[in-house]
């Protein structure tokens, strides 16, 4: 049978290095600032053209050293022209607002989650006045942010920034499913979330999912399948299976790719994604 969503193009984020994964669980995680360009130049050319980007502190742990990120940006900008670079504000890399002290950099994006949630250690703090601010800062520097959703409740909260203007134009959800204590990667409540998406934002408002650990190669084929975008690297997940570590972020992205081909959906470029997205082009 025919994919209904065959033809739509499909874009590719790639989470590069995350907080937590280091070179005792997959040496190919990217940790200083020349590997994480030179791994996401390689998924960039495999397919990618969102990255999601951390970095780490000289000890590798993680950081939201404003100066770093620079770095970063800069290198990914140079090497992989036209990509869109989206800079995290995840909570396991600072507290308050040191989260958002990248964001005067302007990237494309940055990731924004819009309440709070259990993970597999820790609650995943994400108060209301921090929220509030991380997105006054991204409309302040023309920054699209993503809403990273790990429950029901955060996609609510996104309609009702949206609706006081918070966050300007159609936001662009993802799903997170398989974190520990949090949401599992559940199908019925994967496909209640697309509808609740068309519903609060419009049946064309485009949306992404990931999961974590080995649910991401089963949100990677929901999301394509059902005519999302989808999320894969080695953040989420360092393995392609049981018995094997993934060689390279490239690796992942091109399995994604492979389900693309299959449900007869076209990688997105980087131009089609801003279009998408409703980002801006680079200049020249």
């Amino acid at each position: 049978m025919t994919n209904p969503h065959a033809g739509k193009p499909c874009i590719i984020c790639v989470a590069i290095t995350g907080s937590l994964p280091t070179k005792e669980n997959n040496p190919a995680v990217p940790i200083t600032i020349s590997e994480q360009v030179e791994s996401t130049h390689e998924a960039f050319e495999a397919g990618a053209s969102i990255a999601h980007c951390h970095v780490r502190d000289d000890e590798g742990k993680p950081t939201s050293d404003p100066d770093r990120f620079a770095r970063l940006k800069e290198g990914l900008e140079k090497h992989c022209p036209g990509l869109i670079v989206q800079l995290s504000t995840g909570g396991r890399s600072g507290a308050g607002q040191a989260r958002g002290g990248m964001l005067p950099l302007r990237p494309d994006m940055a990731s924004l989650t819009t309440g709070s949630n259990n993970f597999p250690t820790r609650v995943y703090e994400n108060p209301p006045d921090l929220i509030d601010w991380l997105a006054a800062e991204m409309a302040k520097y023309d920054v699209k942010p993503e809403l990273e959703c790990f429950d029901l409740s955060h996609i609510i909260k996104a309609q009702e920034m949206q609706q006081k203007g918070q966050i300007k134009g159609t936001p662009y959800v993802q799903f997170v499913m398989g974190v520990k204590n949090a949401m599992p990667a559940d199908r019925d409540v994967f496909d209640y979330y697309i509808r609740t998406v068309h519903r609060l934002f419009g049946p064309d408002a485009p949306w992404c999912a990931a999961g974590i650990g080995p649910q991401q190669i089963v949100l990677n084929d929901w999301a394509v399948a059902s005519g999302g975008h989808a999320r894969t690297g080695l953040e989420d997940n360092v393995r392609l299976d049981r018995d094997r570590l993934a060689p390279s972020n490239a690796a992942l992205v091109r399995r994604v790719v492979e389900i693309c081909n299959r449900y007869d959906r076209p990688v997105a470029s980087w131009r089609e994604a801003r279009d998408i997205l409703g980002l801006r082009q680079p200049a020249g």
